[in-house]
This record gives C-alpha cells, sequence and structure tokens, in this order.
C-alpha cells in the first residue's frame, strides 16, 4: 500500500505532505485546489510519461516522493534489487519502498527506486503489481478485447489461469514446430545449393589430402630446389674446407696440429686449452658430416622434382585461397562432413517435423477447446456478480454479459472477450464503452473492480472522480462498494460527493490558500467537527449550514454499515 505521498511544485500544489495508509482514502477539495495533482503525482511515481507542463509556475522542477509498503521478498522487492535499489525491512515480513520521480521544467525528468536512480520504465515494471488507476479520461480500462479478456481470467482465478498455461506451452511448441518446418521447406532451394558445394569442396580436399603445415615445408623444399646448384657448391666448398678432402689445408688437421702442440709443452694452462680445441676438432668433424649427408641429399634429387613440387604447391594454393587457410581446409573434412549429413537428411526431418507440428496442433486444440470452456463458465458467473452488484449501485434494471466468441489465435487464446451491457429493460446489449452513460460507465467500472477483487484482489485502486455523472442514491452505493473493496484493497479516492466521502476510513481535504496557491499547511486530513463542515460543504457549499451539517451526521452514520 502507499503509505506517505510527498507533492513539491506539482500543479497549483506549492507543497503538501498526503498521509494514506491502509483502507479508504477519501481525497476532497474546491475545484482547482489541486485534487487531481494526487493522481497525476501517483502516476509519475508508477513510470507515466512525465509533462514539464505540470511543473508549477516558476519554479525549476517539479518531485514527487513516495513511501509503498510491500513485501520484503516477492516480485517488486526482486524488482527493486535488480535495480540497484533495495527496502528497508520493518520485521514483519513487510518493508518500505522509497520511490521518487522529478520533472524540470524544461523537460528532463529523473527516477529513483529503493535510493538509487533506475530509468522511469522500472517504476513502470512496478506499476504492474501494485497499483490500478481509474482517472476521469479512463473510467473503463477495458477498453479493448485483450483486456476484457484479462479481465475475464482474473476472475476466473485457477481453472482459467491453469488452463491457460497449458494451452501457452502447447502454443509455443505448436509455433517452434511450425516455424522450424516453415524455415526448412522455405529454404530447401538454398540448403540443396549448399550441400551440393560443400560436397564438391570435400571431394576435392579429399582428392588433394593435405597435411598439416604441408604448404610451409613445400615452400622451403622448392627454394633450396631452385638453387640446388648455388647450395651444392657452397656445401661442398665448406665441407672440404672442414674434412681435408680436398687439395688446401683443412679445419680438422689444422686443429689436430694446434691440439697435438699445445699437449707438448707440459703446461697445465696449455693442456687445458688443448682439451678446447680437441673440442672444435670434433665439432669440425660433426659439420662436416652434416654437409655430406647435405650433399648426398642434393644428389639424390632428380631433374623433375622441382616441377612435381611445384605442381603439389599448386594444389595446396587452390585449397588456401577457398577456404583461407590449409588448416581450415583440413578442419572443413570434419565439420563439412556432419554438416553435409545434416543438409542431407532434409527429407526425414521435413517429415518428421510435419508429423511433430500435427501432433502439436493437435494438442493446442484441446488446450484452446479446454481453456475456451473455462472461459466461457466463468464469464457466465462474471456476467450474474456485475449484474448483482449493478442493481445494488442504483441500477435495478441493468443487465451486464460476458461474450466469449472465437477470435485470432495468440499466445493468449483463440478467443474474443467482449463485456456487454443493457442499461435498462428493453435495451439491447451493446459493448460496455458504447452502451453506458458517463455515471453508468463509472458504475459499470466500479462493479467489475469489485467482483474480480473478490478473487484477485490489488493491492492498491486509485480512482479520479469515480463517481462523475452520479449523486444521490447511486452515490452512496458507490460509497459502499469502494468501502467494500477497501476490505481487502488500499483505496484512493479524489471525490466531490459527500456521499462518497462518507464512507473513506481515512478523510483528506485540499484547500485553496488566499492567492490561489497551495501550502504544506493546505492539505490536512479531517476529523471529527472539520470532517463534518467538510461534508456540509460537498453538500451545500455551506460548511456551516445547519441542514448540510446535519445530512452530513447521518451520511458519516451509514459508514458503520458498509461492511
Amino acid at each position: 500500500m502507499i503509505e506517505e505521498m510527498r507533492l513539491r511544485d506539482l500543479g497549483v500544489i506549492a507543497e503538501a505532505t498526503l498521509p494514506i495508509g491502509p483502507g479508504f482514502t477519501a481525497i476532497t477539495g474546491e475545484t482547482g485546489a489541486g485534487k487531481t495533482m494526487v493522481v497525476t503525482g501517483l502516476g509519475l511515481l508508477l513510470g507515466q510519461r512525465a509533462d514539464s507542463g505540470a511543473v508549477r509556475a516558476g519554479a525549476s522542477q517539479a518531485t514527487v516522493d513516495g513511501v509503498w509498503i510491500v513485501p520484503e521478498s516477492g516480485a517488486v522487492a526482486a524488482r527493486v534489487r535488480e535495480a540497484g535499489g533495495d527496502v528497508e525491512p520493518l520485521g514483519d515480513g513487510t518493508a518500505e519502498l522509497f520511490v521518487g520521480r522529478s520533472i524540470s521544467s524544461e523537460g528532463r525528468g529523473r527516477a529513483s527506486v529503493g535510493g538509487r536512480s533506475a530509468p522511469a520504465g522500472v517504476l513502470a515494471d512496478l506499476a504492474d503489481d501494485l497499483v490500478v488507476v481509474h482517472g476521469q479520461s479512463d473510467q473503463l480500462r477495458l477498453r479493448t478485447t485483450a483486456a476484457q479478456r484479462d479481465a475475464l481470467d482474473r476472475f476466473g482465478g485457477d481453472p482459467v489461469q491453469a488452463a491457460k498455461a497449458i494451452y501457452r506451452d502447447a502454443y509455443e511448441r505448436w509455433r517452434a514446430a511450425d516455424r522450424e518446418l516453415t524455415e526448412l521447406t522455405t529454404a530447401r532451394d538454398e540448403r540443396a545449393r549448399e550441400a551440393d558445394e560443400l560436397r564438391a569442396q570435400l571431394a576435392d580436399i579429399k582428392q588433394a589430402a593435405p597435411l598439416p603445415g604441408e604448404d610451409a615445408e613445400l615452400s622451403v623444399r622448392a627454394e633450396r630446389l631452385a638453387n640446388a646448384e648455388e647450395l651444392r657448391i657452397a656445401a661442398a666448398t665448406a665441407h672440404d674446407a672442414l674434412s681435408g678432402e680436398g687439395d688446401a689445408p683443412d679445419a680438422s688437421s689444422l686443429l689436430a696440429e694446434a691440439r697435438r702442440a699445445l699437449e707438448r709443452a707440459h703446461d697445465p694452462v696449455l693442456e687445458e686449452l688443448a682439451g678446447q680445441v680437441a673440442d672444435l676438432g670434433y665439432r669440425a668433424s660433426d659439420l662436416a658430416a652434416a654437409l655430406a649427408g647435405y650433399l648426398a641429399d642434393l644428389d639424390e634429387t632428380g631433374p623433375h622434382e622441382l616441377a612435381a613440387v611445384e605442381e603439389r604447391r599448386a594444389v595446396l594454393s587452390t585449397l588456401i585461397r577457398a577456404h583461407g587457410s590449409l588448416d581450415d581446409a583440413i578442419d572443413l573434412l570434419d565439420t563439412g562432413s556432419a554438416r553435409l549429413a545434416e543438409l542431407d537428411d532434409d527429407g526425414e526431418r521435413v517429415e518428421r517435423l510435419a508429423e511433430e507440428r500435427d501432433a502439436a496442433a493437435s494438442a493446442l486444440d484441446e488446450a484452446a477447446a479446454t481453456l475456451t470452456a473455462a472461459r466461457t463458465a466463468a464469464a457466465a458467473r462474471l456476467g450474474s456478480a456485475v449484474t448483482h452488484e449493478l442493481h445494488a449501485l442504483a441500477m435495478p434494471d441493468a443487465r451486464l454479459s460476458v461474450a466469449v466468441s472465437p477470435g485470432a489465435e495468440t499466445a493468449a487464446g483463440r478467443d474474443d472477450v467482449a463485456i456487454l451491457l443493457a442499461p435498462h429493460k428493453g435495451a439491447d446489449p451493446r459493448a460496455v464503452s458504447r452502451g453506458a452513460s458517463g455515471g453508468e460507465l463509472s458504475r459499470v467500472m466500479l462493479a467489475i473492480e469489485v467482483v474480480i477483487a473478490g478473487v484477485d484482489p490489488v493491492p492498491t485502486f486509485v480512482f479520479d472522480e469515480v463517481d462523475a455523472g452520479i449523486g444521490g442514491a447511486a452515490a452512496i452505493e458507490v460509497g459502499r462498494r469502494l468501502a467494500r473493496l477497501a476490505q481487502s484493497s488500499q483505496v484512493i479516492a479524489v471525490t466531490h460527493l459527500a456521499q462518497v466521502a462518507a464512507f473513506a476510513t481515512n478523510h483528506l481535504t485540499v484547500v485553496k490558500a488566499g492567492d490561489g496557491s497551495v501550502t504544506a499547511s493546505d492539505v490536512r486530513r479531517l476529523e471529527g467537527a472539520d470532517r463534518e463542515a467538510e461534508m456540509a460543504r460537498l453538500l451545500s457549499g455551506m460548511p456551516d449550514s445547519d441542514a448540510a451539517l446535519t445530512h452530513a451526521r447521518e451520511l458519516l452514520g451509514l459508514r458503520a454499515e458498509a461492511v
């Protein structure tokens, strides 16, 4: 519930604090005093669009702050924490939630949730779980078929909700199967082309039989073969210089002679150096052997080997151009085979998916029929219950019915739902938004909310002049119904009728200051004689009239009979 709301520089209100609390709160005041700004402020706290025109003349910005009492755990608290804010536990399973909204005169706005800045969209998310607002321009929120269907589903309770959940699951399974089948059949030609191309690619790769790193090895081999004679001369020259097989003095012989000379000197230092010279001799011999092997490999190459290597490189280059790299071409042998098997299975997949879609469609038909039956049964009960309420709301001959008819298939079912009203005897039932006057529309909306709240209560209802267009006995019955609604929900009503305000457990009034502005002291909670005077003003415009005061006391006496 809303515990408190504070307004600053909103419309004609300079500053006001509204203690609200549980039960039924009535807000009254003179025309232009700013009663509707209460609803406007609440709308801002619920994420509605900010309008810079709502900023009080001469002020730089308007602000609205609210304190809600919410469950310490649950959807609201979870959404607040998801947005980075938190709630303040009160120790009884409930918690305080602080929310705020500001609008600058230039049109910029900010919102806060649970002590942290947040997008206004977070406030809108919370609104679904917190409050239902009925404004003067939206007396009946059940304007569309979808909204009327949702209202019927709320009233239908567990039987409708269970059938709706089964239908939604069946609908999603059917949609998934139908979508996959459609995509598969639509793209069949394209998939066939992909399969042909992939099959040709795999054949080329298999025929080439590439090895990992083969292209790099062949590049080195081709370079060597292209310069074979030059390499042979260099290797042979080096080999002769190390091994002594040529006519010139060789490194091995010279090192052996140096070693022997040092060993004959019989000096410890020279003997150590002789060992190092011996190591150089061994290394020279190893290098000579390696060069001999290199020369032998060159001698084994035939005159046509370079052509064969270049031909192989050309084959691999074709694969590299087609696939980006040789490794990618080799990888395609594994991944491509699996993809080709999938593409070649299209015929069987189409048949299998068609069977799955048909089975899902049958299950969907059954679920839709069950949901329609549940809604039809609930529609009869809803129409009867609302009609009974309308009779008590001074519409003794009114009949409300709820028609369930075949409609477009959606995730919510196959039903169109229409709420119809015959306001008096002999009238044909018409769509409720077209078949009722303003006063009748207000009572129909209230009757629907009272009936549905008995099954699926909303935490808070806000009514902005729900009593428009009515008076007398009908107004008294509206007050009674608001009081009954307040047994299960918090109710806030902006009203200009004493007959309605009389049933409130909390009466607030907004009073114009002498200069036309409203200050914090001009929003007051009324009790005792003050409340009687305000009721008399609502009745006659004269708060001091003895007759009006007597009537006001009589109306206040009716509150005890409301429950």
